[in-house]
């Protein structure tokens, strides 16, 4: 059963929004696609364990905070006798596994180890359940998603998990015997309660005249068209949504970007490429929103 869903970080809605409307930095741009890689492995790790049947929690994307530490967990399952937390890597291409690290085959420098990324999060965790009075044994697991990953020198004593073993390993999961109760659920829903949103990096230096205007596809991150007057579409990837949804999506994205600007019909007229009359857009964030204010001051909230 699945208890959390995964959602972009802050930061990488952020950045989807500013490299669709802005030249980023080559830096902001490589750190970009590495969270939207990264994020992309995540959710076809969660194609498999949405296809769990056996009785046992799964949690994706928790981020908790134990005594000023936080750390990020991508994914856990919790069973019977056993809690499984995941450090998942999208990684590509060829790396070799000597002395303990990770490296690219035509590379000489090590990346970050996943492995102690992994050990880490594993004692934190332990001390979050040890504060819920909770000891249950935890079989932390690197999994590697991508099917274009190879490691050489793979060690077989690490608890690693290759594109190639991904599928038998959660379907020995799946056939362990496994009875959850309310205690289960109980811890369960006390560790989902203490998530917290992943703090946010800064963004790169943007200022809202320079940001290009218009409907944000969602789903394709490109602009989209109205057609009809009441609906929006996007040209690269064919997703339709009503102008309603659409505009109250701009004023998520205006917030996120803009988080202490005020949200004036004005203002979402602007951001939304001006192709919407002001009366709609002022008919929307009042059916919406709080309003406060009259005539030229008037704002929602």
């Amino acid at each position: 059963m699945l208890l959390k869903s995964r959602y972009p970080t802050m930061e990488l809605k952020g950045l989807i929004s500013l490299n669709a409307r802005m030249n980023l930095s080559e830096e902001d741009s490589q750190h970009y696609l590495y969270l939207e890689k990264g994020y992309q492995g995540e959710l076809m790790f969660d194609q498999l364990t949405e296809k769990l049947q056996c009785d046992m929690y799964v949690i994706n994307d928790l981020c908790l905070e134990h005594k000023g530490t936080t750390f990020q967990i991508d994914s856990i399952i919790i069973a019977q006798k056993t809690i499984y937390p995941f450090e998942i890597k999208n990684y590509q291409d060829d790396y070799i596994f000597e002395a303990g690290n990770f490296r690219k085959l035509n590379s000489k420098n090590y990346i970050t180890n996943p492995l102690e990324q992994l050990n880490r999060s594993k004692i934190l965790l332990r001390q979050v359940l040890q504060s819920l009075r909770v000891d249950l044994p935890i079989e932390g697991y690197v999994s590697f998603v991508n099917p274009e990953f190879t490691l050489y020198n793979a060690p077989v004593d690490e608890p690693i998990i290759l594109p190639t073993q991904l599928k038998n390993f959660l379907k020995k999961i799946n056939d362990t015997p496994s009875k959850l109760n309310g205690w289960h659920k109980n811890f369960a829903d006390q560790l989902v309660a203490k998530h917290i949103n992943f703090p946010c990096n800064k963004f790169p230096g943007y200022k809202f005249k320079d940001l290009k205007k218009g409907f944000l596809c969602p789903v394709g991150h490109s602009f989209m068209i109205m057609i009809g007057g009441n609906k929006l579409v996007c040209q690269i990837c064919g997703f339709e949504e009503s102008v309603v949804s659409g505009v109250l999506r701009s004023v998520k994205e205006i917030k996120l970007l803009f988080p202490h600007i005020k949200i004036t019909t004005n203002l979402v007229y602007e951001w939304s490429g001006m192709v919407l009359s002001k009366k709609v857009i002022r008919r929307i964030l009042m059916e919406n929103y709080k309003a406060n204010g009259y005539g030229r001051w008037l704002y929602f909230e």
